[in-house]
């Protein structure tokens, strides 16, 4: 996926047909709305292994703690089920690209079985 995130605050526009934009969210992107909370605009946890690259611009990684990450082009974070958010506290547009491989963060990780090589 590519998202593009302009500075400053997400704020809906006045005229937003709500409905629409959910359904067409919904396409672009399975389960992405179900994952948002509420009460903490852009914070979201997905059950996915998800590599994102900084493509142009700067970003603030968020994480549930509050700790704040500045990104910028070519830096690249991997994250495990991380409760986090995207702030463009800048003044430029952010692209970020990334890849998100589905995971179960309630089941502990398996080491994996040791192979012999005969």
């Amino acid at each position: 996926m590519v998202n593009t995130i302009p500075p400053g605050d997400v704020v809906a526009p006045d005229d937003l047909d709500t409905a629409a934009a959910l359904t067409e969210l919904e396409r672009r992107m399975p389960g992405a709305a179900a994952t948002m909370e509420p009460g903490d605009p852009g914070m979201h946890t997905t059950d996915s292994l998800d590599y994102v690259l900084v493509a142009e611009g700067e970003i603030t990684l968020e994480l549930d703690d509050g700790e704040q990450t500045v990104l910028r082009a070519g830096d690249v974070v991997v994250q495990n089920g991380t409760r986090h958010a995207w702030r463009n506290h800048g003044t430029r547009t952010c692209t970020i690209a990334g890849v998100a491989i589905g995971a179960d963060r309630t089941q502990p990780a398996s080491p994996s079985p040791a192979r012999s090589h005969s």
